[in-house]
């Protein structure tokens, strides 16, 4: 009775095992679609308030043209990188990462070019 049941058990794993290894697998997106719409947005928001604060910095004068020139030159190098992950139609969590990094050290320098001593008069 016990080899029985090991024997049926065999079997109906083994039918089980055929099933699923006939499934298709998923198909994957065509380049064209985007599979993540949301993490694209949010770092297109985030580039685009940064970029806000920086022409806000020299238009009240905490921030000099010079220094302007500088943090606009660095938003630029980001937004190079924000084109180039999404060029082949996602943007990986880890291009995100590195892209978020990237933003998080230009707001750092922004913040700290709006509140050094320096004023445009």
């Amino acid at each position: 009775m016990n080899f029985r049941h090991i024997i049926l058990t065999s079997i109906g794993t083994l039918m089980l095992g055929g099933a699923l290894v006939a499934q298709e697998p998923p198909k994957p997106p065509t380049p064209s679609q985007t599979t993540t719409p949301r993490r694209e947005a949010r770092i297109e928001r985030r580039s685009e308030r940064q970029q806000g604060r920086i022409e806000q910095g020299v238009k009240s004068g905490q921030v000099t043209p010079r220094e302007g020139a500088r943090l606009e030159r660095q938003e630029a190098r980001v937004n190079q990188d924000i084109a180039r992950a999404e060029a082949d139609g996602k943007v990986t969590r880890r291009e995100a990462g590195r892209i978020q990094r990237k933003q998080n050290r230009t707001s750092r320098h922004i913040q700290r070019q709006k509140h050094d001593a320096q004023v445009v008069k």
